[in-house]
């Protein structure tokens, strides 16, 4: 259950089941995903993935920046670049690649496109 108030929300990630991965098109079942603040309408926003020992993005195009950390496990870049635990990565938009995981990776990913629009407050 998320706990919410006017300004702030948490969400129990821990103990909050994560659904099918779909970023990227289709459902791929070796992987899983838990939206936090990430908006399908803009492409925006905080993830978390789940990539099950074997598991494969498909090959994308970044429309903004991406940037992920790695929490748990290696990813493994489509040039050849193993990523472990701590690794922090940006992508620029404009930027292609795919990832896999031969040992399984959890990642708490974010996309954004940069703006100079200050919130109201």
């Amino acid at each position: 259950m998320t706990e919410q108030r006017s300004d702030r929300q948490i969400i129990p990630t821990a103990s909050t089941t994560f659904a099918p991965y779909t970023l990227d098109g289709p459902v791929q079942e070796d992987m899983s995903q838990l939206e936090l603040s990430y908006d399908a309408a803009s492409g925006q926003g905080a993830y978390m993935i789940r990539m099950e020992p074997g598991a494969e993005t498909k090959r994308h195009v970044h429309k903004r920046r991406e940037e992920y950390l790695i929490i748990e496990g290696e990813l493994i870049e489509s040039d050849g670049t193993v990523l472990k635990q701590g690794d922090y990565v940006i992508y620029q938009p404009g930027s292609e690649h795919n990832s896999r995981t031969e040992t399984g990776c959890f990642l708490i990913g974010i996309d954004y496109s940069f703006s100079n629009k200050q919130p109201e407050l």
